[in-house]
């Protein structure tokens, strides 16, 4: 991993007002530019706003009107972006996606794989848990919900992802949001030696619903290294260091200190995780 510098977008998304919402991702992308970042990532289902019934009504195909617009804009600011979409599927259901659109065009896209109870029956799940190559980085993605699975961040530790962005859409009413955060961030990152990433939607969607809000970067020994929770749109701009990580996943070194855990692993003693009929205290 080379030194790279990131913003995590606090955003509030109107519901269905597609064009208001693309004019803000714009304006934050341009921003972000102006500040000399390499990356910037924005809430879940930002582009359309979040909904559970009703996404399917502005899902788009990908690629669709908004992503052509969205890779222009890219191009133009020269960072790389990830945004969140509602992508049509096959079937009435749509992914909750969210794009990695790079400067050259290329256009990549990670669809959430576990989905809460409330939202199956209205999304399709995600079938992959790639990790992408940035040139300064590799990074996986992990959408809200996903983060609750530890099984997802370590596959990707192990597939080389060294930053975990984590894109939510999560809602006022579960209630303070670094704390609940940092209950199992905090492991997934020093578990895995990864940088975790993460980024809410904020304020009122026009529906009713209102998002926390909140943007925090945890390093790879699970420190907090950089937070904005002020319950506005803002964005947090941190740059990563690269050498905390490298030092941990240099195979030459056996420093306790910077344990790089998963290469120990035992993975013949875990089949009990790929039963689908076992649970804790039976057989």
């Amino acid at each position: 991993m080379e030194k790279i510098k990131i913003a995590l977008v606090q955003m509030q998304s109107i519901f269905g007002n597609t064009a208001y919402n693309l004019q803000k991702i714009t304006q934050f992308i341009n921003h972000a530019a102006e500040e000399k970042v390499d990356l910037i990532c924005f809430p879940e289902l930002c582009v359309q706003g979040y909904s559970r019934d009703r996404s399917e009504l502005y899902s788009e195909p990908v690629p669709g009107p908004s992503t052509y617009r969205l890779v222009e804009t890219v191009k133009k600011s020269n960072i790389i972006a990830i945004v969140g979409i509602a992508e049509k599927s096959e079937s009435a259901k749509p992914y909750i996606t969210q794009l990695l659109i790079k400067p050259d065009g290329q256009l990549l896209k990670y669809r959430k794989t576990h989905l809460g109870n409330s939202e199956k029956p209205y999304f399709s799940p995600g079938e992959k848990l790639p990790v992408f190559d940035v040139n300064k980085a590799k990074l996986g993605i992990e959408i809200c919900w996903d983060l609750h699975f530890p099984e997802i961040t370590t596959i990707m530790s192990m597939a080389g992802a060294e930053i975990i962005f984590a894109p939510h859409a999560s809602p006022s009413i579960v209630g303070d949001r670094r704390g609940i955060w940092l209950k199992y961030m905090t492991a997934r990152a020093y578990d895995n030696a990864v940088y975790l990433a993460a980024c809410n939607l904020v304020g009122e969607d026009g529906t009713g619903h209102s998002y926390c809000g909140g943007a925090l970067v945890i390093d790879p020994k699970g420190n907090v290294v950089a937070e904005a929770f002020n319950k506005g749109e803002d964005m947090l701009v941190t740059e990563l260091d690269a050498k905390l990580i490298n030092t941990i996943r240099n195979k030459e070194s056996y420093s306790m200190s910077n344990s790089f855990y998963i290469s120990s692993r035992r993975p013949e003693l875990y089949q009990d995780l790929v039963k689908d009929n076992y649970c804790a205290g039976k057989e």
